[in-house]
């Protein structure tokens, strides 16, 4: 019997000089969102900006099939035929991190309007993988919280695209605590980086901006 790989997931965090800000933000609403979704592979894409103070304001997460698209051919040419006012974008975004990861762990259902991420580094994630799956699914049964994820990064699919010489991530994974309270999420991301050796620091918290599906009209 043939396994159906995970889905994986593309995620964005991300600066912007505030005298941009506004551009970039309707490049993203107005261009970057439906063209990556327009990808063969893509399944759906979603915006969110921090609800603290923090060096990458901004996340955007692009969910796949699997990690096969971010080889194909139709994202390369994507990526090839990026349209002036994104490579205007993509020059003046700051501190950028890009992770292509598959989701090795999907917890509950939905969507939430609000996110608590944190990555446990390599050596982390391998002494702690095998519960880390129970735990996760623990987490949703928590008033407040519908989905938790584990994405574990795929060193090869994450360097970056404008800066081809920059090390490529670690095979880390990023945890992802979603759910209908800000506290909610906070608190259950906080509990669970701290069960892990990680400081109530290393949680950010966002609020959605936007989704976007393949299927939207």
């Amino acid at each position: 019997m043939t396994s159906t790989p995970p889905r994986a997931q593309l995620c964005i965090w991300t600066d912007i000089d505030p005298a941009f800000e506004a551009d970039f933000n309707r490049w993203y609403d107005r261009e970057h969102m439906q063209e990556r979704v327009a990808i063969p592979g893509f399944r759906f894409a979603r915006r969110f900006k921090a609800l603290d103070a923090t060096a990458r304001p901004y996340l955007a997460l692009y969910c796949t099939q699997d990690a096969a698209v971010f080889t194909s051919d139709a994202y390369r040419n994507a990526f090839n035929g990026q349209t002036e006012w994104s490579l205007r974008n993509f020059a003046r975004m700051r501190a950028t991190q890009r992770r292509v990861g598959t989701l090795d762990v999907e917890a509950g259902v939905g969507q939430g309007g609000f996110l608590a991420a944190f990555v446990l580094s390599e050596a982390a994630l391998a002494a702690v993988r095998d519960r880390l799956a129970a735990q996760l699914t623990e987490t949703t049964a928590a008033d407040g919280i519908i989905r938790a994820t584990l994405q574990v990064t795929v060193p090869t699919l994450s360097v970056s695209l404008t800066a081809p010489d920059a090390a490529a991530a670690p095979a880390d994974g990023v945890v992802l605590i979603e759910g209908t309270s800000a506290e909610a999420v906070r608190a259950a991301a906080v509990a669970l980086a701290a069960a892990h050796g990680l400081p109530a620091s290393s949680v950010t918290v966002f609020g959605m901006l936007w989704r976007l599906g393949a299927d939207s009209n």
